[in-house]
């Protein structure tokens, strides 16, 4: 039997290939693309770079992401998904028996480089037009999913009165341990904070 080809006669046995090589230059430039970010900031992160770090060619890095702009948000998505599938695949059972175990995975969240490459995504987008409404509509997305996550890790009823606003102050305080992590190694307090917030969250989700 010959080979199966395509209405233009391209052999599909070759094709497969050739996206699969996609599929993997699109995902270095992505990492390189955060790891750019966290970095060298949004100044220091051009396309030239992020190609380079990436091993593939300028013209091949401009293919996959037309513009500077689609890139970076691309990029700083792409990283806070496979987090989030991280996080979930910690916890596989649920973990709700376990809360200082959720919280710290949760501030782990905020504080390597996915972090701080989001927060140079957010400050160049303060002062970028262009940028500011991917960011914003990245920024909901991702916080979205990690509530999302959060309230399925805790087993949290967020019908209850007050469980909500509760989830959203732990994320809102990972948040705050991240930023401060940006300018000194804060492990010993980060670690009693945790051990806090756990207490809080057994005696407020309690049945």
């Amino acid at each position: 039997m010959g080979a199966v080809t395509t209405d233009n006669g391209v052999d599909r046995a070759d094709r497969v290939p050739k996206q699969d090589r996609s599929r993997a230059t699109r995902q270095r430039l992505l990492e390189a693309a955060v790891a750019c970010l966290a970095e060298h900031g949004w100044a220091g992160s051009t396309v030239s770079v992020v190609a380079e770090r990436a091993g593939v060619s300028r013209g091949a890095a401009q293919h996959h992401f037309p513009t500077r702009e689609d890139l970076f948000t691309a990029a700083v998505e792409y990283v806070a998904e496979e987090r989030s599938t991280a996080l979930r695949a910690l916890f596989p059972q649920g973990a709700a028996g376990d809360r200082r175990a959720v919280v710290s995975a949760l501030v782990d969240l905020y504080t390597g480089p996915l972090f701080r490459a989001a927060l140079h995504l957010w400050v160049a987008a303060s002062n970028e037009d262009q940028l500011r409404p991917r960011v914003t509509e990245l920024e909901a997305h991702v916080g979205r999913e990690t509530h999302r996550i959060a309230v399925d890790l805790l087993a949290a009823d967020e019908s209850r009165p007050g469980v909500r606003e509760t989830v959203q102050g732990l994320l809102d305080m990972a948040r705050g341990l991240g930023l401060a992590n940006l300018l000194t190694d804060d492990t010993g307090r980060r670690e009693r904070v945790v051990a806090q917030w756990a207490a809080i969250l057994d005696r407020e989700l309690r049945d």
